[in-house]
Formats: structure tokens, sequence, C-alpha cells
């Protein structure tokens, strides 16, 4: 077989994920035909040399997926001190040796990939990549449309602004509201601490999605194998999310950047109708006439601009003051 990058050819092996990998190499664990390999770059062939990972020699895997429903208060991690259940744990269908595609933070359940194909688990998880990922949160509080703007715009968290990518109300009450949200980026519990920062404590949080592929029908602990046709969507997913089936990234981007735009626009006309707190720029914008400096003034210009300060000056009875007519439109 042709030689491939270490860390990728450890990747496909089912050692770890290629980052994982990456440094497993820089730490002098690995091996090539008996001399320690610390820099990246060197190529090899399970084939037809000896690939050692603190001593144990590595063969190929045959490459498993599966989807498992975890339940609350397993960690994702194929390592714990504590010894605190883990996912692999819960695979009793599988001697292979798997780890968890991303992570789920103990206090959250729901869908949780279990691979040894390191490759694609780095693919599904790097941010670059912007694969969508699905999650409802139950939250404390009634969430207003300024919240779910806010969200869309992006939460400073410290290590810099945290946005969601969708968010939907499904339920909202005094004291509990109930959210799908969607995420393209994955920063430690991130919905977590965005919905924090606005006053939403998160009382239940479950992942139902990633791209198409949900959870639905197996039961909490639960785990299955994925479908052939699965596996070929989630190889094929990050490169067609990332141009959405043909278009260009840049103008996928544009679109992305339109969807938000109108979504703060409905969220602020939902938090305006439904009380939701407004700043005092959004009360600018939409003044009691609804018109604001985006909408048309006298004579069909901005109600803000020169020439409609001129025209008004002219068609108004006083200085400063508007005709009656239009004060009635």
């Amino acid at each position: 077989m042709v030689p491939e990058r270490l860390q990728k050819l450890l990747a496909r092996a089912g050692v770890a994920s290629r980052r994982a990998c990456e440094e497993l190499i820089a730490d002098g664990r690995v091996t090539v035909d008996g001399g320690v390999v610390t820099t990246l770059g060197v190529k090899a062939d399970l084939e037809t040399q000896d690939v050692r990972l603190d001593g144990r020699r590595l063969r190929r895997e045959r490459l498993e997926y599966w989807i498992l429903n975890k339940p609350k208060g397993v960690v994702c991690t194929n390592y714990d001190p504590a010894g605190r259940r883990r996912p692999i744990d819960l695979m009793h269908k599988t001697t292979t040796r798997l780890f968890p595609v991303g992570r789920l933070d103990a206090d959250s359940k729901g869908l949780l990939l279990m691979t040894n194909d390191g490759e694609l688990a780095n693919r599904l998880t790097h941010p670059r990549y912007g694969v969508p990922k699905t999650y409802l949160a139950t939250v404390g509080g009634r969430v207003t449309g300024n919240d779910i703007g806010r969200m869309m715009r992006g939460v400073r968290l410290a290590e810099g602004r945290a946005r969601t990518a969708d968010v939907h109300m499904l339920k909202r009450g005094r004291g509990r509201s109930t959210l799908r949200i969607t995420l393209r980026e994955g920063r430690n519990r991130q919905i977590r601490r965005m919905l924090a920062r606005l006053g939403h404590p998160v009382r239940e949080l479950v992942r139902t999605q990633i791209g198409r592929i949900g959870v639905r029908g197996l039961r909490v602990g639960e785990a299955r194998r994925l479908t052939d046709a699965e596996i070929e969507y989630l190889k094929t997913l990050p490169g067609q999310d990332a141009t959405q089936a043909g278009l260009p990234l840049e103008k996928t981007r544009r679109a992305d950047a339109r969807t938000r735009s109108s979504t703060r626009h409905k969220a602020w006309t939902e938090g305006g109708a439904r009380g939701g707190k407004q700043t005092k720029g959004s009360q600018r914008k939409h003044d009691a006439d609804g018109i604001g400096k985006a909408g048309k003034g006298h004579g069909g210009h901005a109600a803000g601009s020169r020439r409609g300060r001129t025209r008004r000056r002219a068609t108004s009875p006083g200085r400063g003051r508007r005709s009656r007519d239009h004060s009635a439109q």
C-alpha cells in the first residue's frame, strides 16, 4: 500500500482522532521500525513496516460505526480515573475498541457517535467543516425574542464570541422554555454557558441530530450499528455541508449572513410584540410611525436623509412639523 502520514495512519488504525495522534507522536510514544518518531509529516505503511504505540504493534482494524443514545451521568472518555461509566461500557454488542466522536458533558444526554475511524471523527468535529448538530434545551425563565437574537449574533464567552447557527422556540412559559438549537461550532459546554450568560440556566440538554442522523427510535442507553447509507452520508457530510450542494463557500457565507439578519429582525419583532426588551437603537429604528431611518419618508426618500429634510420643510405647514396627512399614515 502507499505510505501515509503517520498521524493519519494511526487514526485509520483506530487509535484516536488525528489531532490526538499528533500529540502521541510529539510525546515520543510512536516508533517506526524500532526508531522513535517525534516529528509530524513522517510517512509509514502498516503492511510493510513495524509501527508501534507504547510498544504494541498496530494493525489495521475493521472500521465500525455506531450510534449511542447516551444517558445522563456517562462521561465521554475511554479513560476515567474516577471510575465513572463511559460510553464504551454501554457497547455490549462489539469487542472493537471504539471512541466517542466529539463530547457530550456528563449532565447532557442524547446522540453520540462511536467509531474507530479517526479520520471521520476529525472531519465531523473540526470547527472548519461546520457540521450541524441539533439540541433540545429546556431552560429556566421566559426566553424572549431578544434573547434569541443575541444567541444568533453571538454571546461573549471567556475565549471569545460564540453564536448559534439556528434557534427555534418550541415552548415558552413563565418559568420554563424549550428551544431547538443548532450549532456549527463546538466550544466546551457552549449552549449551557451562552444561556447562563443570558440568565436562563439549562435544566436539560439533549442532542437529537448530527446532520440528518437522528436518535429517534433508540432508547436511552441503547446502541446500534449505522447502516451503510448512514455511513456514506456521514463521510460526505462535511464536504457537502461546507458548500451546500455545490454553492461556493463564499456564497454560502453570504446566505448564512442573510439568514442571521432575517432571524434578528424576526426576533426583534417577536420580542417587541410580546413585551420583549428592546434596545435604544432598536427603538429608534422602529419608531412610532413604523418607518424609521430605513423606511420611506416624504417623497420616497429616507426620513433622515438630506433630501427628505429639504422636501419636508417645503411641504410642512411649519418648520419642524409634519403635515397632517403624513402623520395619519
